[in-house]
């Protein structure tokens, strides 16, 4: 199967394609937020060390036969970062790079023009000095020149290295962090799916799309004969702090670093989403019809699937094709809260 286009991915490479940098010796290159793509196979030779905290990714990656870790802690001569759009976890992301350079390192980094690819430069100008940069492909990328620890304005990086780490929200009830879906609130549709759901839940469910664990808690709240939750997340930044937002919950819970869309190996009788919608800045509804569907082959027969989706996003017949009972039990600000019960006996 052909690779989708990665335009950012492709420019990422470009100072080692054209000749202004070299590759170092192989495993020598530490590759942050990695994705798998053309340009990256091409330079599987080198052996960068992949690392990526959204599943779909890292599989992609293993797929590809490269090695791929959630976390690495050593030092590199290269360090590669496809920057996120989110400056404040942009600006960590540049930190920690610079801090796990060996003397002599580089960072490259790069980023599409529309996700703040100008913005991203200038940050890593201000921590490490002036660089080089290239453009192409509606991208920027912007390498260091060969660092040492004390050209590294080492005040900054301690304060944008601490701008991803945990922080209360809500109110104080969750722990969240930047870059992840809503990460600064209570999203809109997880609330109001929270407030339909009935008391009556029972037995064991599941979260899928969990988050940082905002839904899992009011099903937990709201529904005393509940007796197990297992919930299903593939960025794993936000799976760590579901960890710490359910911690002591009165019912058993399962953590799973997984791809729903691969489908589920366990079954339950009920299941709770606000599944994703859009890959970028594009509507995809695809992933929300998976997640009814991974729902269907995982609920038990009379199980039932509570879900919250933007209103103009086409999931009826998705839901017609594993569910019997399908109705719309609440719309609001333009969000639908759907029940629908899987065929046969309870």
């Amino acid at each position: 199967m052909a690779l989708a286009a990665d335009p950012a991915l492709d420019t990422l490479f470009l100072p080692m394609s054209s000749g202004a940098l070299d590759w170092p010796a192989p495993g020598g290159t530490l590759f942050l937020r990695a994705r798998a793509g053309v340009a990256l196979n091409a330079a599987r030779r080198h052996k960068p060390v992949c690392e990526q905290s959204f599943r779909p990714w890292a599989d992609a990656l293993e797929r590809d036969g490269l090695a791929v870790s959630e976390a690495n802690s050593g030092r590199f001569e290269r360090v590669l970062v496809l920057a996120p759009r989110q400056r404040d976890e942009s600006r960590a992301l540049l930190a920690r790079a610079l801090a796990q350079l060996a003397p002599g390192g580089v960072v490259v980094a790069c980023a599409a023009n529309k996700e703040g690819a100008r913005s991203m430069q200038d940050d890593l100008a201000r921590l490490a000095g002036p660089v080089h940069a290239l453009t192409k492909n509606h991208c920027r990328v912007c390498w260091t020149a060969p660092m040492d620890a004390d050209q590294v304005d080492a005040a900054l990086q301690a304060e944008w290295r601490a701008l991803d780490g945990p922080r209360r929200i809500a109110e104080g009830r969750f722990l969240s962090r930047p870059g992840l879906f809503a990460w600064d609130r209570i999203d809109a549709a997880s609330a109001l799916l929270a407030d339909s759901l009935p008391a009556d839940l029972a037995g064991r469910g599941a979260d899928l799309g969990a988050g940082f664990g905002y839904l899992a808690s009011e099903v937990l709240a709201r529904c005393p004969a509940v007796t197990g939750l297992d919930l299903y997340e593939a960025e794993a930044r936000a799976l760590a702090l579901a960890r710490e937002n359910l911690a002591g919950a009165r019912v058993p819970l399962g953590f799973h670093w997984h791809d729903v869309t691969r489908g589920l190996a366990e079954r339950f009788d009920f299941i709770v989403s606000n599944p994703p919608f859009h890959q970028g800045r594009a509507d995809e509804p695809g992933l929300g019809q998976a997640f009814i569907a991974a729902a269907a082959g995982a609920l038990r027969a009379g199980g039932r699937l509570w879900l919250v989706a933007n209103r103009h996003l086409p999931y009826e017949a998705a839901l017609a094709r594993g569910f019997t009972g399908v109705r719309t039990v609440r719309e609001d600000a333009g969000f639908k809260v759907i029940e629908a019960t899987k065929a046969g006996a309870a």
